[in-house]
């Protein structure tokens, strides 16, 4: 174990197979919490490597309890978190907005480490209980268009490490990783990250595995649209550089999107998001986003997924969804 942080220490990276080993010794509980956080802090001071990323992802896939979801062809609408913004739940509320819109979702989450309201936080608070019964999970789908699916019950590691993760209360891989170790293994996603190099290692990633997804960084430092600013895209078909203007919706400022701090207050925001009593700037926000996720999922146009977000909110399907899911 010395030597291993030696190494890190002395600014050395890992293979993609010792990647592997190290990670699957912390989740056996070879690690002290010390040592844990020493292993975390190296990265958050440097910035981790492909082989290093494949390698930890690999781990997490391996240790994972993996549920089939295939049938219903449903895709994943997340953000790394680590931006330090302290957003309301964009991403969780666009999984209810994109389910109400007729695309299903098997959305992955986790609670909150470097924000105050993580996915699994804000939803547990609203009363949400988590499960990861396969026929339950299926239910859901069935009645709602989405499941959750809570990510310390599918991945034991992220159970063992997260008491050191709150303890630093940073982002640290674990935040790169998240996305990428959905237990349903969805061939849809879409994906916000917290700066540019990661948006790279995604895309380079995720484009050798023939996935159908959209990456995304909000240059303003947001892990999603912002409509702050100028943000770039990644898919498929290449990457680009969008405005609020280009759309076709307003620039806002980040005070626009920020909460009082609080779970409660995220979960205030929450609920007024859906039922369609939110600011303007929440729900365009909220929009933009579940339109680019509808669009990655179902090839529309970027107008027509927009309008199809809109409706999906003004019509109350995506609080009936939301609804469904709570009380099944």
């Amino acid at each position: 174990m010395k030597a291993l942080l030696a190494h890190l220490f002395s600014h050395k990276t890992l293979p993609r197979p010792e990647a592997r080993q190290m990670l699957l010794h912390m989740a056996e509980g070879a690690f002290t919490d010390a040592q844990m956080a020493a292993v975390m802090a190296v990265y958050i001071m440097r910035t981790i490597t492909v082989d290093e990323l494949m390698g930890f992802r690999d781990a997490l896939l391996e240790l994972c309890h993996p549920i089939d979801l295939s049938n219903y062809d449903a895709m994943d609408v997340c953000g790394t978190g680590g931006d330090g913004k302290d957003t309301f739940n964009i991403s969780t509320l666009v999984a209810f907005v994109v389910a109400g819109a007729g695309q299903a979702v098997a959305k992955h989450g986790n609670y909150g480490v470097s924000s105050i309201s993580g996915s699994s936080t804000v939803m547990e608070h609203l009363g949400y209980r988590f499960t990861a019964s396969t026929d339950h999970l299926r239910k859901s789908l069935d009645a709602a268009n989405i499941c959750f699916l809570h990510a310390p019950l599918f991945n034991p590691a992220m159970k063992t490490v997260a008491p050191v993760r709150k303890a630093l209360g940073m982002k640290t891989f674990f935040n790169q990783l998240g996305p990428m170790v959905n237990p349903a293994s969805p061939r849809k996603q879409m994906v916000g990250v917290f700066n540019l190099e990661l948006l790279r290692l995604y895309g380079y990633l995720y484009q050798a595995e023939g996935k159908q997804y959209a990456l995304l960084h909000d240059l303003g430092g947001y892990d999603e649209l912002s409509l702050t600013g100028m943000a770039k895209v990644l898919t498929p078909a290449g990457e680009q550089l969008v405005s609020p203007e280009s759309l076709g919706l307003p620039r806002y400022q980040p005070q626009d999107l920020a909460t009082d701090g609080t779970v409660k207050g995220a979960a205030r925001i929450f609920m007024a998001v859906l039922d369609n009593k939110a600011t303007p700037a929440q729900r365009d926000v909220v929009c933009a986003n579940a339109a680019l996720a509808l669009q990655c999922a179902q090839g529309l146009p970027y107008p027509h997924a927009l309008a199809a977000a809109k409706e999906s909110l003004a019509s109350g399907r995506a609080k009936t969804s939301f609804t469904k899911l709570l009380n099944l």
